[in-house]
């Protein structure tokens, strides 16, 4: 009966197509605290954040710190591409679709080597860090807002880790529940792209 509710609630809200917000191009980005706020104004980076805490405390182990420090890397990558002058195609779908496989991987708990999960979630945050750089402002200082994005970024993976390991006993529960909610978001993200 819960699967049946579960995936009815699932269909119903895939049927609506939910825009990614947190990269409207409104308003002049600067510096610390609008890279600090920038993770958090986005239903997409948001979700996979947390996501990505979900999973490496569902995974245990190395992958506690191994997978949100993968992250955080690549973030920074991406966004160093974006100020080099580099472009990514696609890089909008490209985080659409993070959030779609982020959900997949926390809700069935998808088991994989940490040599396939490191770069798979090094894949994942190169986008988020490019679309984040896009952002900025001209002239603005970049190494303060970069700064401020993997900060929160880092305490939204610490939060997500933390979900993971004090719901120990409901850790299968949140995450099939949160990982189904971020598939769901990604599939309409998609749609909406």
């Amino acid at each position: 009966m819960k699967i049946k509710s579960i995936s009815l609630l699932a269909f119903l809200l895939s049927l609506s197509s939910l825009p990614a917000h947190a990269h409207t191009g409104i308003g002049a980005v600067h510096g610390l605290i609008d890279g600090s706020l920038h993770p958090l104004i986005g239903l997409d980076h948001l979700m996979v954040m947390l996501a990505i805490g979900l999973w490496a405390a569902r995974r245990g182990g190395r992958a506690l710190w191994l997978l949100p420090s993968i992250f955080l890397i690549a973030m920074g990558v991406g966004a160093a591409l974006h100020f080099a002058g580099l472009s990514m195609t696609a890089a909008e779908s490209w985080v659409a679709f993070s959030v779609l496989a982020a959900g997949m991987l926390v809700w069935r708990n998808t088991p994989m080597s940490s040599a396939l999960a490191a770069p798979l979630v090094a894949v994942f945050a190169l986008g988020h860090g490019y679309v984040h750089a896009v952002e900025l402002a001209n002239g603005a200082d970049a190494l303060g807002y970069s700064s401020g994005f993997l900060l929160t970024t880092a305490m939204l993976h610490g939060l997500g880790v933390a979900i993971g390991l004090l719901g120990v006993a409901r850790l299968k529960m949140i995450s099939t529940g949160f990982g189904l909610l971020c598939a769901v978001v990604g599939v309409s993200l998609l749609a909406g792209v």
